[in-house]
């Protein structure tokens, strides 16, 4: 996706987990038609490329239209994944990325297209929801080294953007970013 000013935006859905409080792999849940995978990368259906980190379940994951990072570490946590899908992101020519974790299923290509409205190489954003952040989450290319370097274990970018100014993206009008937990959070 190019915005305007020209920023190259790819986008990045965290997949990897084996979904213990879910019961499953979060990537291989049944959502409207589809898997719980395939509807993350429609919301990033703008992004390019959209990389897609696997890990617990990959092997029964159907072809995506995306480029496929298969974590080997998964059980390692979030972070893995994180650090992952960025270093895929080199050589792209992306100046931000777009992070969307699995299991949001309300975040919505409206919500994403807010996000990358603010996409440049040195970009912090992330969605809010009545005024708590919440994914997705924008990465300007001059941050993804740091990022990297914090996301370790369960964490992902938080510590980092904690410690930067970051652009709060109300997004609770087109979209909803509670995370799916559990099965009966996908009704």
């Amino acid at each position: 996706m190019a915005v305007s000013g020209g920023a190259r935006v790819a986008g990045l859905v965290l997949a990897a987990g084996g979904g213990r409080r879910f019961g499953m792999p979060k990537a291989l849940a049944p959502y409207r038609g589809g898997l719980l995978v395939q509807h993350a990368i429609l919301a990033l259906a703008d992004c390019a490329p959209t990389i897609v980190v696997l890990g617990a379940g990959a092997e029964r994951v159907p072809p995506l239209p995306a480029t496929v990072v298969h974590n080997e570490v998964w059980t390692t946590g979030m972070g893995s994944s994180l650090r992952l899908g960025l270093a895929a992101l080199d050589g792209t020519g992306a100046d931000a990325v777009v992070v969307l974790p699995v299991d949001t299923p309300g975040v919505t290509a409206a919500a994403v297209a807010r996000l990358a409205a603010h996409a440049a190489p040195d970009a912090l954003a992330r969605a809010t929801y009545a005024g708590v952040p919440g994914h997705p989450v924008l990465i300007g290319r001059a941050h993804w080294a740091g990022v990297a370097e914090l996301a370790v274990g369960d964490t992902g970018a938080r510590p980092y953007l904690a410690g930067h100014p970051v652009v709060d993206v109300p997004c609770g009008d087109v979209a909803d970013g509670a995370d799916a937990d559990r099965p009966e959070d996908l009704d």
